[in-house]
């Protein structure tokens, strides 16, 4: 089935006066305000939900859908069947069932899972996709805890992110069996989480395990063997975990991110298997994520490079700690390049490069980027720099996180924090250009690149250039390259005779190379190096990962000549891919009208 039928409760505890909201079915659990008056209606943000029933304490209660926003989803106004008092405890319970268009769910066939036997299910609720799985307040502004029970067919396991809390065989289906799930921690709904699949674990450390289909889970449980260290070294810098267990999944390749950082149960895309044994920086950016987003989350999504500015940072400082300073700045580089490429695309006086952008009728998934990211890293870097080195800024991190944690923030509570810390170097902050970083489109002050080779440069290649760099080094380096013009075909050519990238896509450690072989198809296609092409086809079509996937179909779609096939291909997979993969791509080709 690609539905699910669920029933919600809202709790109204004796300790709130106003009305609160908890997708936990168990009243002793901490709650938090609506923001709600008690004679006005419980509002719920919801898409594509079938409601059936809403009753409040077993009483049934009024219900009404308001007018139907095109990517906001429905309002679900809930008007109580009596007045409340100060005091009185009150469950809202909200039987539902789900639509297969669900943004937040993707339903695998057989076919597409590993064991080719059972089907597969995986949420992915950020940034405001919750509201297609769970009717609830679908904002980073409001956190709760949850409880959950699941059943699922007995051949199949269930994992969420949170705490297991048991299993037991359905009562009412002896071929089912009920995975129940306690998130204690407040979090907003952006992070709830459900994995549901022919799933094994191994375990990793004293606090994780990895999950993952059978064929894949061995090899997981190698690669991210360091996942322990990671998390010791992230708590000397932040202080404790708090969220007990932090457990890795790894989804099949139509998961659209690198990974995503659920509590308790981080996302991984597949690609990451057979990488290098050297630090992961995507589990690196997830276990940040664990203090700075999770435990101190934005306030609205227009504040997003609170979460995430500050979780490459701190990603970077574990890097820094685990390696040296000098990988610190090499990965730095890198992302300045992934800057320059977003705000190339987007256009540089486009408002949503901006770092704190108006979203005001904006699609949060139109205007997902790395600005967040890779500008939010480089202004507190830039910060770093005026106050005193890392040493000295990562102390205001761990104190910011430490007064902020199980709340959030804007970046003018943020700021106001920072010169309160700061208070004697309130004179170099008042000097920054806060209205250039904070509200104006475009890059900051720009590096300059290294210069291309000329043609008589050329014999001089050697396949000991990069004979000696380590994946991510020769990741960089021809990351690099696609920051300048576009390479002749000559030298594409010339670098495939002496480095013989090409041979990527038969090598039996495709996934530690996957990064590599994307870059070089990248610079190939834009060269115009028609060879390339029906790799670059495979490659962005055999799995769904947003990084690699959308790039290439806009470079194929850029190649004119090869433009009515990259259509075609796309339309060709559209079904396989992630719905937010399938819309940006979409975009993309200008095919989202035409082709529906």
């Amino acid at each position: 089935s690609t539905q699910m039928r669920n029933s919600c409760s809202v709790c109204i505890p004796p300790s709130f006066a106003s009305v609160s909201c908890s997708d936990a079915m168990d009243p002793t659990f901490p709650t938090l305000c609506l923001h709600s008056s008690l004679c006005l209606p419980i509002t719920l943000d919801t898409k594509d939900l079938q409601i059936s029933k809403v009753a409040a304490n077993g009483q049934e209660a009024k219900f009404a859908l308001g007018a139907k926003h095109s990517f906001n989803g429905t309002p679900l106004e809930i008007s109580l069947p009596f007045e409340l008092s100060r005091g009185q405890h009150v469950i809202v319970e909200v039987t539902y069932e789900t639509s297969p268009r669900a943004s937040a769910l993707q339903w695998l066939t057989p076919a597409q899972t590993a064991g080719k036997k059972h089907p597969y299910l995986f949420s992915q609720c950020q940034a405001t996709h919750c509201r297609s799985m769970i009717p609830c307040q679908d904002t980073p502004m409001v956190k709760h805890t949850y409880y959950a029970q699941v059943s699922v067919p007995k051949e199949l396991v269930a994992v969420m992110g949170a705490v297991g809390d048991g299993q037991e065989p359905d009562p009412q289906d002896s071929s089912r069996t009920i995975y129940r799930f306690r998130q204690a921690v407040p979090i907003p709904s952006y992070l709830i989480a459900i994995v549901v699949g022919v799933l094994e674990s191994r375990d990793i450390g004293p606090r994780s395990k990895v999950w993952s289909e059978k064929e894949l889970v061995d090899q997981a449980a190698y690669e991210f063997a360091e996942t322990e260290s990671m998390l010791k070294t992230a708590e000397d810098l932040v202080g404790p975990y708090v969220w007990g267990q932090y457990d890795i999944v790894v989804l099949p390749p139509s998961f659209p991110y690198g990974g995503m950082e659920n509590p308790c149960l981080t996302y991984a895309t597949p690609t990451l298997l057979a990488g290098d044994r050297s630090l992961s920086g995507v589990i690196a950016h997830e276990i940040a994520h664990s203090w700075t987003g999770n435990l101190v989350t934005t306030k609205s999504w227009e504040h997003f490079w609170l979460n995430e500015g500050h979780t490459v940072y701190l990603e970077r400082m574990i890097a820094r700690a685990l390696e040296s300073e000098q990988y610190r700045q090499f990965k730095a580089i890198g992302g300045w390049k992934e800057l320059q490429d977003t705000v190339n695309l987007f256009g540089q006086s486009n408002p949503l490069t901006n770092l704190v952008p108006s979203l005001k009728e904006v699609d949060t998934d139109a205007a997902f980027s790395f600005v967040p990211y890779e500008k939010g890293f480089a202004f507190l870097y830039h910060l770093e720099e005026l106050v005193g080195g890392p040493e000295v800024f990562m102390g205001f991190v761990k104190s910011y996180i430490q007064l902020y944690a199980y709340s959030s923030v804007s970046t003018e509570e943020w700021k106001n924090y920072l010169f309160t810390y700061f208070k004697d170097k309130v004179d170099i902050l008042k000097k920054v250009d806060w209205d250039g970083w904070m509200n104006t489109p475009g890059m900051p002050p720009v590096h300059s690149l290294p210069s291309q080779a000329k043609e008589e440069d050329l014999a001089s290649f050697s396949d000991a250039d990069v004979k000696a760099l380590s994946s991510p080094q020769l990741t960089e380096f021809l990351a690099l390259l696609l920051h300048q013009n576009p390479l002749p075909l000559s030298h594409v050519k010339r670098m495939q005779e002496v480095y013989n990238l090409n041979s990527i896509k038969n090598c039996e450690i495709r996934f530690r190379v996957e990064m590599i072989l994307w870059v070089w198809l990248h610079l190939c296609v834009r060269a115009r190096w028609e060879e390339a092409v029906p790799l670059a086809f495979q490659m962005a079509t055999e799995q769904g990962r947003l990084k690699y996937t959308r790039p290439l179909f806009r470079e194929l779609y850029n190649f004119e000549k090869y433009r009515q096939e990259a259509v075609n291909m796309f339309l060709q997979h559209r079904a396989a891919m992630h719905p937010v993969t399938a819309a940006l791509v979409a975009r993309d080709l200008k095919v989202e009208q035409s082709h529906k």
